[in-house]
């Protein structure tokens, strides 16, 4: 691996250039922004090392597939996404969000971390390695969609219509961090999602605040209905919303033991004191790995403009996020909490739910991710840092779990990359190491006597 090493070293320059090319393109899949431009440079890239590629048409954003095939038996997937976050707001950022400025070893730019960076970490070590090697030692598939950041709505009709491209033996999923001493973070689930409004209408229209005497207040009634939700022990208490999360394992419990989460420096970035109920060590990985959440994402009803309105509101409208955790179903949740808002006498409040995806675990002990884990050990010199779910969310059950394909994720972000904020960042040594660990775990599937 030391030649592969070298060329990486020796055309990294090279590397960061398509990166910053890439990052240039300001793909917000949101206000289908830079969609095509971007999703067509990814197939170029993947055009350059060989194999089929074409970009993949859906009722939204389209999915760029690449498969490279080598003859091996087994076959890896990566998966990653081309689309970005919007950049607002936009004066909070110490330069052009999509300039993609290096200043010393910090490259700036929305999508470098979530998820570009990862993506041609993936594309340029199989090139590397292709320079060096020539042929690569295992069949690698390419699965990079343009829907990620609004959820992903269009990948299950990617999946349902192409369970071929899908199919594989290992699924390295989309991103990760390489911590400050250089040991790698591996992620081996992601917790599911559930995404809701509720909806409250009253009056026809806004009316004078001096009605409050006698008409009903939808914003009074969405707050009521809003805190029967969760008390403040942070217990969910829609009724059976625990019945499914499952008890976490023995083998689980020592991995977790051994997770390294950086509080005091998590609680200066946030500029906060303390976490929620004061937790700390163990019982604080269990409830942010292990928990599932109910948060509110926004509030909004009647007049929050400048100065004084005084209105009652024909309507109130409030945002939520469950975070989900195996074996919940999301549309079971969204059965529960209509029982729950009907139960205690709020049947006329409306709830709009996205189709949520369930949580996705993989076997940490599982062959294919122990050459991941020793690819990163020998990259590294220092165990991984594993984490068993990521506490976001992805469609990793749908791409994956569903059709028992182990998972396993890392990436080229820091502790204080940004995802989703202003000034989003990669050091540009991490993204060179992270080709690197891309090239590694390639060379880990070369077939060695007795295998």
């Amino acid at each position: 691996m030391e030649l592969v090493y070298r060329y990486i070293e020796e055309h990294q320059d090279m590397y960061v250039n398509w990166l910053q090319d890439l990052c240039k393109i300001p793909s917000v899949s949101t206000q289908n922004r830079g969609i095509e431009e971007a999703s067509r440079m990814v197939m170029a890239y993947l055009q350059q090392l060989g194999g089929s590629t074409e970009i993949i048409e859906t009722k939204g954003h389209p999915v760029v597939y690449g498969h490279l095939f080598s003859g091996n038996k087994k076959t890896i997937s990566f998966y990653n996404h081309y689309d970005v976050q919007p950049e607002d707001p936009i004066e909070l950022w110490r330069c052009d969000p999509f300039a993609a400025e290096i200043q010393g070893d910090v490259l700036t730019a929305r999508g470098s971390a979530d998820n570009k960076g990862a993506l041609m970490a993936r594309i340029c070590a199989i090139h590397a390695y292709q320079q060096v090697y020539g042929e690569l030692p295992i069949n690698i598939k390419f699965i990079v969609e343009g829907e990620e950041e609004r959820g992903s709505l269009n990948l299950p009709e990617f999946i349902e219509k192409h369970p071929d491209k899908v199919k594989a033996d290992l699924c390295i999923w989309e991103n990760g961090i390489i911590y400050s001493d250089k040991s790698i973070e591996l992620k081996l689930g992601t917790k599911g999602i559930l995404y809701i409004e509720l909806v409250v209408k009253g009056t026809n229209s806004d009316m004078h605040s001096l009605n409050a005497a006698v008409v009903v207040n939808p914003a009074w009634r969405l707050v009521w209905a809003l805190s029967t939700l969760k008390n403040q022990e942070e217990q969910i208490l829609i009724d059976n919303f625990y019945d499914r999360v499952l008890p976490m394992s023995d083998a689980e419990r020592t991995i977790l033991a051994t997770m390294d989460y950086p509080e005091e420096e998590t609680l200066q970035r946030y500029g906060i004191n303390h976490f929620l109920l004061n937790l700390t060590d163990m019982p604080l990985k269990e409830k942010l790995i292990f928990q599932p959440t109910c948060n509110i994402c926004g509030i909004y009803s009647g007049y929050s403009g400048e100065g004084s309105k005084t209105v009652l509101p024909s309507e109130a409208r409030a945002k939520l996020d469950f975070r989900l955790v195996p074996d919940q179903d999301p549309e079971e949740i969204v059965r529960l909490l209509r029982a729950h808002l009907d139960r205690h006498g709020f049947e006329d409040i409306e709830i709009v739910a996205r189709k949520g995806t369930r949580a996705a675990k993989t076997d940490p002990t599982h062959p294919l991710v122990q050459k991941v884990m020793q690819a990163a050990e020998k990259v590294s010199g220092k165990a991984p840092q594993k984490v068993l779910m990521n506490p976001g969310s992805g469609p990793m059950y749908q791409l994956c779990q569903q059709f028992g394909i182990p998972t396993i994720g890392f990436g080229v972000g820091n502790g204080d990359s940004r995802k989703h904020a202003p000034n989003e960042n990669i050091l540009v040594s991490d993204y060179i190491y992270g080709i690197k660990m891309v090239a590694a775990v390639i060379h880990e599937f070369v077939e060695k006597p007795g295998e």
